[in-house]
């Protein structure tokens, strides 16, 4: 399995982070994952972990076409941090072939490129203003 973690943070710094990768890991047997905290782009407080860009390849989305089901396979799987403190995760779910399709067209794993989420456009008001 091919695991990154946007930061190097240590789980006492990053409990959420921490969590999420766990969780999928255990859950899923990811040939890759990547959790990405992405709050840093939006308005809130400094070392947040509101909003999140996960990435994740697993034989278990083989069989599985439509991306909702793929999704709600993922937040059942989180649905205390979803409860809880993360108020977005944007989700990339692909099987082991669309990802090796992926790496093809890109001429390796390492130069897929998945698109940037988009910067915070003010959202509804109710998070806590960063500091």
């Amino acid at each position: 399995m091919s695991t990154k973690e946007a930061s190097a943070n240590s789980s006492e710094d990053s409990p959420v982070t921490s969590s999420i990768t766990s969780k999928l890991s255990s859950s899923f047997d990811p040939m890759y994952l990547d959790v990405i905290n992405e709050s840093h782009m939006h308005n809130v407080p400094k070392n947040s972990e509101t909003h999140f860009k996960v990435v994740l390849v697993s034989e278990k989305f083989d069989g599985v076409a439509s991306l909702v089901k793929r999704h709600r396979m993922i937040h059942s799987i989180l649905s205390e941090e979803l409860e809880g403190p993360v108020h977005a995760l944007s989700i990339v779910a692909k099987s082991p072939s669309q990802w090796e399709k992926l790496a093809q067209q890109h001429n390796g794993e390492e130069n897929i490129l998945i698109s940037p989420s988009p910067n915070c456009r003010g959202g509804d008001g109710s998070l806590p203003k960063r500091k």
